[in-house]
């Protein structure tokens, strides 16, 4: 499921402009970004958690020098599903093996 695609869902069931429902989806995105480049949480009820993972300094290897290089420490932005999120997943989704999701099956927003 893409954004338009999530778009033309929440139109079709709340019956609003696609302009105006665009706007929403979009000040959304953009709110959770300013939020987590800022180092504030964003969380969710329900739903989860947009948060700011830390990554500590560590020995990595460029592969194609054959030699290590240090990656420095650094923040990344991550999402933490609800417990009773995951845990709906769990229960209507069916086993999905890592090499074989294919691209109906995903959600890119």
């Amino acid at each position: 499921m893409t954004k338009a695609d999530i778009i033309t869902e929440i139109i079709s069931e709340t019956g609003s402009e696609r302009i105006d429902t665009k706007k929403v989806i979009e000040t959304f995105m953009k709110k959770i970004k300013e939020s987590l480049t800022s180092g504030e949480n964003v969380y969710l009820r329900g739903f989860g958690s947009f948060i700011i993972k830390y990554r500590a300094e560590k020995l990595g290897r460029h592969i194609s020098k054959d030699i290590s290089i240090v990656i420095p420490e650094h923040n990344i932005p991550a999402f933490k599903p609800a417990k009773a999120f995951t845990e709906l997943v769990k229960k209507n989704v069916s086993i999905i093996k890592k090499n074989s999701m294919s691209k109906d099956k995903s959600t890119t927003i």
